[in-house]
């Protein structure tokens, strides 16, 4: 029974996997489980549809697979620092240098998100940006300024960027690091 599972679990991260890859080359609208089957290795749709009851599940799955994936990504470098101004850089350098070593995750991420049935993630987002902003006032690191208002301004920055390398390759991420950064420390910090 333990087997059967475990390759279950197997065969679901391989159609997850070729779901990714198949919405970051063709989009959300021209993905359909014919082309996930191919790109999997796949002798039919019916081993898709055996373990998603159809394609809202499998883009649900694909959306929490790469947030989580993302999530660990940013997290793991955002603790490096100790200062909130060594997080809020952390944090905008991490979401640009995953874009960059998993496009098409990113890409797939940004495909699916518009189409996800679970509850968006952006006022999460939005709260834990607040929070650290605050946090970086209360420090001293950061000027005066309506936290929640910045969290918005900085968030809607990094997902411009993000989204405008989503559509155009030759978008230089490290050029938009390096500004996206400049940007925000000119925005936030005392001057």
């Amino acid at each position: 029974m333990r087997a059967k599972s475990l390759t279950e679990q197997a065969r679901r991260a391989q159609i997850v996997a070729a779901a990714i890859e198949t919405l970051a080359e063709l989009g959300y609208a021209a993905t359909s489980f014919k082309q996930i089957a191919a790109r999997a290795g796949l002798s039919s749709t019916g081993l898709i549809s055996y373990h998603f009851k159809g394609k809202q599940e499998l883009v649900d799955e694909v959306y929490a697979e790469v947030r989580r994936k993302f999530a660990a990504f940013v997290l793991e470098r955002m603790n490096r620092d100790t200062t909130a101004a060594g997080e809020l850089r952390a944090f905008l350098s991490a979401n640009l240098r995953f874009m960059r070593d998993h496009r098409s995750h990113m890409i797939a991420f940004l495909q699916v998100g518009p189409h996800v049935s679970a509850a968006d993630s952006a006022d999460d987002d939005h709260r834990e940006m607040a929070v650290l902003l605050r946090d970086g006032q209360r420090r001293g690191e950061f000027r005066e300024f309506d936290a929640d208002a910045m969290a918005i301004f900085v968030l809607a920055l990094r997902n411009g960027v993000l989204a405008r390398a989503g559509e155009h390759a030759e978008v230089d991420l490290d050029l938009c690091e390096r500004e996206l950064i400049t940007m925000v420390e000119l925005a936030t910090t005392r001057g």
